[in-house]
């Protein structure tokens, strides 16, 4: 058995709020209308799912959905995300003891996407 790919699902409140926001961060966004909102949020070889969920049972300060993406340039991906106008919150990268210049993003369901790039060696 050999496992393929990971795509973390997020739930999100209001899907076509959710799929404005992962498009202002660059992410080709595919919606599929059916008896739940439900649509795919792909940029390069990253893919989320976004579910929609009724606003009283998603509670964005308990929600601990998260993905992390490695990339090459950390500094880049912030720059773009925190001029991007999407809204959410943006966190500038710093570098980490392990090796890593890391940032993050969270929507405003709370959905994290933690994201690093490897520090240039000294």
């Amino acid at each position: 058995m050999t496992f393929a790919e990971i795509q973390p699902i997020f739930p999100v409140s209001n899907m076509a709020t959710s799929v404005a926001h992962y498009r202002a961060l660059g992410f080709d966004v595919e919606s599929h209308h059916g008896p739940e909102a439900y649509a795919f949020a792909t940029r390069g070889h990253i893919r989320l799912h976004l579910a929609e969920v009724y606003r009283p049972k998603l509670k964005p300060k308990r929600n601990m959905s998260a993905a992390y993406v490695y990339l090459d340039d950390a500094d880049a991906l912030y720059a773009e995300w925190s001029a991007s106008g999407a809204g959410g919150t943006d966190i500038a990268p710093t570098d980490t003891d392990y090796g890593l210049r890391e940032g993050a993003h969270l929507d405003d369901d709370a959905n994290l996407i933690r994201y690093g790039s490897p520090l240039e060696p000294n």
